[in-house]
């Protein structure tokens, strides 16, 4: 693995810029997806902003999942350079797009079924950055012919074990793909907003969860890891939102009196 690139003077950890790349590639998915839908507004600014917010709330999620260990010393914890955990990524990026999105006067629900693709796709590109560090977020060892040692990661392994961040990586940008093609069709059919953004809450959440069990991270709720528990409240909400708030159809709009006098 190479967790750090050596360019003359400088060290660049890879993690760190394959986040870069991963937020540079969404941006250009979200400026397309402005783009398509008519939404006038910097995707580049947005992306930035969102994505501060989530490696805050990654963080931090990270750092609370072991609270006894973090209180006794919290500072060396908050700024490690390791340590990510997805579902505080969703929340503290979420809650900024909320923010933008009413700042920028765009329906939330809109707002967040562009973000859909881009997000999947900085997630993805994202995960790369995990698979060069070997930042420990590998899997459980495995005989399979694709299983990978990490001797010089971050985590350092010499087992063979399931190359975790690859899955992750496929399933993501196939989840991606799909959101962009339901949102060209249901903008095509002109469905109400909110659908792309209930795929994704469902998608990502059954990926994670399926996963998480070949993952190494200890289990808490039931049997299960909190990255587990974060991925069935995300599916859970997903199809409440799709199944019980949202409009089945867009409203039609009325036609005027001087297109009914025409009609007649």
């Amino acid at each position: 693995m190479i967790p750090y690139l050596h360019i003359g003077p400088l060290t660049l950890p890879t993690f760190g810029l394959m986040v870069a790349t991963g937020l540079f590639v969404a941006s250009y998915v979200l400026q397309a997806d402005f783009r398509r839908r008519g939404i006038r507004a910097d995707a580049f600014l947005i992306i930035g902003i969102a994505g501060l917010a989530g490696i805050v709330g990654a963080r931090l999620y990270h750092v609370l999942e072991s609270p006894r260990e973090f209180f006794a010393d919290p500072w060396p914890l908050l700024i490690s350079r390791f340590g990510f955990a997805w579902f505080g990524g969703f929340l503290g990026g979420f809650a900024a797009l909320l923010i933008l999105a009413w700042q920028e006067k765009i329906p939330a629900l809109t707002f967040l079924d562009a973000c859909s693709p881009a997000a999947g796709v900085g997630y993805a590109i994202g995960r790369i950055g995990c698979f060069l560090s070997g930042d420990g977020d590998y899997g459980i060892p495995t005989s399979l012919p694709w299983g990978m040692s990490f001797p010089n990661g971050v985590v350092p392994t010499t087992e063979r074990v399931h190359p975790t961040p690859l899955y992750e990586f496929i399933a993501w940008m196939l989840i991606a793909f799909i959101l962009w093609r339901i949102g060209g069709r249901f903008l095509e059919a002109h469905k109400p907003a909110g659908r792309v953004f209930c795929a994704y809450l469902v998608l990502t959440g059954v990926a994670r969860f399926l996963v998480e069990i070949i993952r190494l991270n200890p289990r808490s709720f039931f049997g299960m890891s909190n990255a587990q528990t974060a991925s069935l409240a995300s599916v859970m909400l997903g199809l409440v939102l799709f199944f019980f708030f949202l409009p089945k159809e867009a409203p039609q709009a009325r036609p005027s009196p001087a297109k009914k006098r025409l009609a007649v």
